[in-house]
């Protein structure tokens, strides 16, 4: 990029859950300017394809497998990146899943799938690239992928609310202890993104309508609408920000949309 205080370039960019929708979008944005990207995911096929459709930039992306529900898998991870690429200068943590169920129709494995993966998991993953961070003395950042259910939670999610707020709660205190030792923490709060798991939730026609209308930007969001704030945060434009939820909403939490006729 032209001006220096919004670069990434150069960066070694690590984004949890990089092989499709938001965390792939993001994963390309950072790629196009020129930091080195490794996304991680479970399935090694999808992570190969995806690293090879979004390296346009200066280098080539590179991948890892890794299943943030397995405490080892993460280890081996980090290990295995810091060896191949260096140590992390900024780490997205994109990795989330989902069960629409109502609260008393939830089972412990639905509770344990979704809280491994986007509570302890992301706990872990940035824990472990923390201590590299603290360990070099060189400083980074770490961005949460938030939720619109942090600021009011939907019904029939219970369970990823929960842990959406509780990760919440992980960024600013992550960012209360590390921010005196130049590790900057933040969320980004996506708000209703058009993507390949949210896509049949979209399709319904009443979902959509009641989606755009209490959007006040009048549509639903695309996960490319994300990648300047996530790239903001993480360069020097961002260097006095920190514990803090940017929600890139359309203006979706600026108020409540009525029906009520304005004259």
């Amino acid at each position: 990029m032209s001006d220096p205080l919004f670069t990434v370039a150069d960066q070694i960019v690590l984004v949890s859950g990089g092989s499709r929708g938001i965390g792939r979008a993001l994963a390309a944005g950072f790629a196009e300017r020129d930091a080195r990207v490794v996304i991680t995911g479970r399935d090694a096929a999808t992570l190969a394809a995806t690293a090879k459709q979004i390296a346009k930039g200066r280098y080539p992306v590179e991948f890892a497998v890794c299943d943030v529900a397995q405490p080892d898998d993460i280890s081996r991870m980090l290990d295995a990146v810091t060896k191949r690429t260096g140590p992390v200068d900024t780490l997205l943590n994109v990795a989330g899943v989902n069960r629409r169920k109502r609260v008393e129709t939830v089972t412990l494995d639905d509770y344990n799938f979704i809280l491994d993966i986007n509570l302890r998991g992301a706990f872990l993953v940035a824990q472990g690239v923390g201590r590299q961070m603290l360990e070099r003395k060189a400083g980074g950042a770490i961005i949460n992928i938030d939720s619109l259910n942090t600021f009011s939670p939907l019904k029939g999610v219970a369970p990823y609310a929960m842990s959406k707020a509780g990760l919440q709660m992980m960024t600013r205190s992550l960012a209360l202890e590390w921010s005196d030792r130049g590790i900057r923490v933040n969320g980004l709060a996506p708000g209703f993104i058009l993507t390949d798991l949210t896509e049949k939730l979209w399709s319904d026609p009443t979902m959509r309508a009641w989606g755009e209308a209490n959007t006040p930007m009048r549509r639903l969001g695309q996960p490319q609408d994300l990648v300047g704030t996530a790239i903001f945060l993480a360069s020097p434009a961002a260097a006095f920000l920190t514990g803090q939820v940017i929600y890139v909403d359309g203006g979706f939490t600026a108020g409540v949309s009525w029906p009520i006729p304005l004259g």
